[in-house]
């Protein structure tokens, strides 16, 4: 493995939701209460089992294209009227501004990749203080297909005025960041705060596994992001 000295420089693809910001449970309570306001009803379990899917994608694959059609529009609208009010309640996970300091000081450029509504990205960044240290950030607003379609980090390379197969590192936290990665042609690691199973990601494709931000910033020499 090379050295932080001559390491290439690499783009750093970061999930926000999940990866860098404990939202996962506050998101799959929102599309729960979502639903049931709807008169769906869903295990809770299985919406978090696809949380870090986009939201344009979600509504069919837990309840089916009938229920997409029939309510669809109404459960994404419904899912960000729940979510506002738990915004609050978030916070980063551990050593996640710090591993984008970390990135930086390697010489790699950062781009905070999230299919979020653009309030819930502002949040993001103020939590962060990261507008002055990302290099580029997405919004839902920049994509029509989100994860695990590439669209989301095959944007994000665009931010920068990059090709799609400028040489990248995709970090997140769902076996759906992985697919994503790997239909965009880019190596994954994870953190686990997404509740999937080491086994789960490793079968996606990831290429490393690790706790937290803050574990995978101490073991950086080890990645391809050294």
């Amino acid at each position: 493995m090379s050295t932080s000295h001559d390491a290439p420089r690499r783009i750093a693809v970061l999930d926000v939701d999940g990866t860098l910001v404990d939202t996962n449970y506050q998101h799959a309570l929102a599309w729960y209460r979502a639903f049931r306001s709807l008169g769906e009803t869903f295990p809770i379990w299985r919406i978090h089992r696809l949380i870090g899917m986009g939201g344009d994608q979600l509504v069919a694959a837990l309840g089916g294209d009938e229920v997409e059609a029939r309510i669809g529009d109404e459960a994404r609208d419904q899912w960000v009227a729940e979510f506002d009010p738990l915004m609050p309640e978030t916070a980063l996970l551990p050593g996640a501004r710090e591993l984008i300091v970390a990135l930086k000081e390697r010489g790699h450029r950062v781009v905070l990749a999230s299919s979020g509504k653009p309030h819930h990205v502002e949040r993001a960044l103020d939590l962060l203080d990261a507008r002055d240290l990302a290099d580029a950030w997405t919004t839902s607003e920049d994509v029509e297909e989100t994860k695990p379609a590439p669209d989301l980090l095959q944007v994000a390379l665009k931010k920068l005025g990059e090709p799609v197969d400028a040489p990248s590192v995709v970090i997140g936290d769902s076996v759906f960041d992985v697919e994503a990665a790997k239909n965009a042609g880019m190596p994954a690691i994870v953190v686990r705060s997404g509740g999937f199973g080491d086994d789960e990601l490793r079968n996606a494709g990831a290429i490393g596994i690790y706790d937290t931000p803050a574990d995978l910033m101490a073991a950086l020499d080890e990645t391809d992001l050294s």
